[in-house]
């Protein structure tokens, strides 16, 4: 296996092959999985998942070795690697964030309207007299949120693993450490849960590329000296808890093994949580259904409803805040696999919405 500085020189040249990629991402204990050859995305799961919504933890295909359900099939596993990358050698890698303790903080440079200063750093009200003339994109609102603290700019900390993507934005991965605090992801759109405009965090439920993946937009270049995260700073550890981004349900990561990884289970259901599935369900199944129809099938409304209706069941006790995001997330990135941040945002907008009103089963107070 190449040092960690011949791995960076070899992707740049083209010499490094995507498993290449996979067994040093492993190596380093990031659970891995298939992105679908050329893009970023999960590679597509087997035709009986597309056809049925289900919980990914509960689905038998983790054990039988497949890659379905995109980042919760993730693995150090060599031989599972192997035999992945050895049916498609063109998959790319993508690295499952919360297993490995990670929380990455994703720098968009879109061409997007600015929204007005009170959205660019939710919960900081940005004084009239700042001059935000030139303000464009996630660097310039990183940069500002640093100032306000009184700290480093994190696009510019060399200590950490930092990663170019095609598109002029910058993936700044950091890790964290032993069994403390989680934090889930979320998008820089998002009016309930961001840390900034156009700075998305990639944490639990989410993943990342891995560095020296391709696609036929670029490489995403590792930059700077640093080849491996750093420790999250405890000034951004504030901020993501400041915003939201807490996870305060279900144990703390352990490291993974490379020995193959039984199918998880679920733990033992509530009272009503098959209730509260089979309200859910219906709703899941019109977002799965939009796969069939590229366009007009009201998928956003779709998906608006069923994370509404989720975050209504998280309030009200039925189901926690993870399985939520896990169903609803695996149903928009089955119908919709090639716009995971769009689908992202309508998710956490419409449950945050929904955790503001429980929906209680009947029989439960």
């Amino acid at each position: 296996m190449p040092g960690q500085g011949d791995t960076t020189r070899a992707a740049s040249s083209g010499t490094i092959s995507p498993f290449d990629v996979a067994v040093w991402c492993a190596a380093q204990g990031w659970p891995v999985h298939p992105l679908a050859p050329g893009r970023k995305t999960p590679a597509a799961n087997c035709a009986p998942c597309r056809e049925h919504t289900h919980p990914p933890q509960a689905c038998p295909c983790t054990e039988a070795g497949k890659w379905c359900h995109g980042f919760h099939a993730a693995t150090t596993d060599s031989a599972r690697l192997g035999a992945w990358w050895g049916e498609q050698p063109s998959f790319g890698v993508g690295v499952s964030c919360g297993p490995a303790g990670l929380v990455v903080l994703d720098v968009d440079a879109h061409s997007a309207e600015v929204p007005e200063r009170d959205r660019l750093l939710p919960g900081i009200a940005i004084h009239r007299g700042v001059n935000l003339d030139g303000l464009a994109s996630g660097f310039d609102t990183l940069a500002l949120l640093a100032a306000y603290r009184g700290r480093p700019n994190p696009v510019q900390d060399e200590s950490t693993l930092r990663v170019r993507t095609p598109s002029g934005g910058l993936h700044i991965w950091y890790r964290v450490d032993g069994p403390g605090a989680r934090y889930r992801s979320s998008t820089g759109s998002s009016p309930k849960v961001a840390l900034a405009w156009q700075v998305d965090v990639r944490a639990v439920g989410g993943y990342i590329v891995a560095p020296a993946t391709r696609t036929p937009a670029g490489t995403y270049e590792p930059v700077g000296p640093a080849r491996l995260p750093a420790p999250l700073p405890d000034w951004l550890a504030a901020e993501l808890t400041r915003t939201g981004h807490v996870v305060d349900d279900g144990p703390a990561r352990s490291a993974p093994t490379t020995a193959p990884r039984p199918t998880p289970r679920r733990p033992a259901p509530r009272p009503d949580s098959t209730g509260a599935h089979r309200l859910l369900e219906p709703l899941l199944a019109e977002v799965h259904g939009c796969a069939a129809v590229s366009q007009g099938a009201s998928f956003t409304e779709k998906l608006n409803r069923a994370a509404y209706t989720a975050g209504g069941l998280v309030a009200a006790g039925h189901l926690t805040d993870v399985e939520a995001r896990e169903l609803v997330t695996a149903a928009a990135d089955e119908a919709r696999p090639h716009q995971s941040h769009r689908s992202l945002a309508i998710i956490n907008s419409a449950l945050s919405a929904g955790l503001h009103r429980p929906l209680h089963l009947k029989g439960r107070p």
